[in-house]
């Protein structure tokens, strides 16, 4: 990623102008194919969050007329699982990969690339759908294969009474037997390699080299892995999804944990606060991918664009707690959620956001194998 595109001010985002707006939440205009066809679109993406099929897939059959049949997958793993059995199968138009994913799709043999010109890319808000991002979403002949659908972080989440935290806050209060904790195997294994690359000799090669280079990630997870397992003891649950990451708090009792910020915002008003760690919280690029055997692939672009717009840009970031990727969307949220992300990030915060890097197939199977490794020990 480049510079600006890790810094890209997400209060600036929460702030945005509304100049333009009223020219962009004009109604999309939707193609006569894709309402003389079957008028439905079979839409795989996130398990947990009950304001799809409550109001955000209504909200877009109001507006376009189509209908969106849901396949609710925990995780993104296992909706690229099905998605290898649909490209057979069939059944799935249209998912929901993140920005560091939908090359291990791709090389799978998993997607068509998107249309431009049925889509609305000026929509977006600067650094989502263009410039590095821009580059991230084609492939290397320039075709489009993703775009953006919302983006958001993965940080501290922690009981204000009860967590043990460093000043400031840091990946490694993760690893404090002090503190009862709720972990994304992966992610963990990630802040546990990130947090041992702030201190000098502890990794062989800097941690990111190990997303570009297999030999290389071999010897930081090795070494990454042996030391989460050092301090396992803390651990309450392992999460894959949000339903598990809100349980390890208000079930099993943890007092800490590393989770996307709609933990923290679901959980804001039950004595816990989110915090970026300073080392820089994890940040997520969420986007669609247009299946290479999709039946409705027009309904599939009028989804996408939808999305980009201001209604439905609120709409798909208020279901996720998220922040919204359409000029816009902001204006049309909850204000309660722009307080709650203001008050977790400041400039600083902001500045050292670490984005996902690229994570290729093999990448993806082998970060599996270690967190695999970490749950069984």
């Amino acid at each position: 990623m480049t510079k600006h595109d890790k810094t890209m001010n997400r209060r600036r985002f929460l702030k945005t102008s509304a100049v333009g707006i009223g020219a962009l939440a004009a109604p999309a205009l939707i193609s006569s194919k894709a309402l003389a066809s079957s008028g439905e679109l079979n839409f795989m993406g996130w398990a947990g969050y009950d304001a799809f099929k409550a109001k955000v897939f209504p909200a877009f059959e109001k507006a376009t007329g189509i209908k969106v049949n849901f396949n609710e997958q925990p995780d993104q793993d296992t909706e690229f699982a099905q998605a290898k059995v649909a490209i057979t199968a069939g059944g799935i138009d249209m998912a929901e990969p993140t920005l560091d994913r939908w090359g291990g799709w791709n090389s799978n043999g998993l997607l068509q690339a998107w249309d431009p010109k049925k889509l609305a890319m000026g929509n977006y808000l600067p650094g989502l759908a263009d410039g590095n991002a821009a580059k991230r979403s084609a492939d290397a002949k320039g075709a489009l294969f993703y775009v953006p659908s919302n983006w958001g972080t993965e940080a501290l989440v922690f009981n204000k009474k009860d967590a043990k935290l460093s000043n400031p806050p840091s990946l490694g209060d993760l690893f404090n037997a002090a503190n009862k904790v709720v972990l994304r195997p992966h992610s963990a294994l990630a802040a546990m390699g990130r947090w041992l690359d702030t201190q000098p000799g502890k990794l062989p090669f800097p941690w990111i080299d190990g997303y570009s280079d297999m030999a290389k990630m071999a010897k930081n997870w090795d070494i990454a892995l042996a030391e989460a397992v050092k301090a396992k003891g803390n651990v309450v649950q392992f999460w894959s999804g949000e339903n598990e990451a809100h349980a390890g708090f208000v079930a099993n009792g943890a007092t800490l944990g590393h989770c996307w910020d709609s933990t923290g915002y679901n959980l804001r008003n039950d004595g816990y606060g989110y915090v970026p760690e300073a080392e820089g919280a994890f940040a997520w690029h969420q986007g669609f991918v247009c299946m290479k055997n999709a039946v409705n692939v027009d309904q599939a672009h009028e989804l996408a664009k939808w999305v980009s717009g201001p209604e439905g840009s609120a709409a798909w970031a208020s279901a996720f707690s998220a922040n919204p990727v359409g000029k816009g969307g902001i204006e049309l949220m909850d204000p309660d959620v722009a307080k709650f992300y203001n008050a977790a990030f400041n400039d600083a915060a902001l500045s050292k956001l670490w984005w996902w890097p690229d994570q290729t197939a093999e990448f993806v199977a082998k970060r599996g194998e270690y967190a695999d490794k970490y749950k069984a020990s």
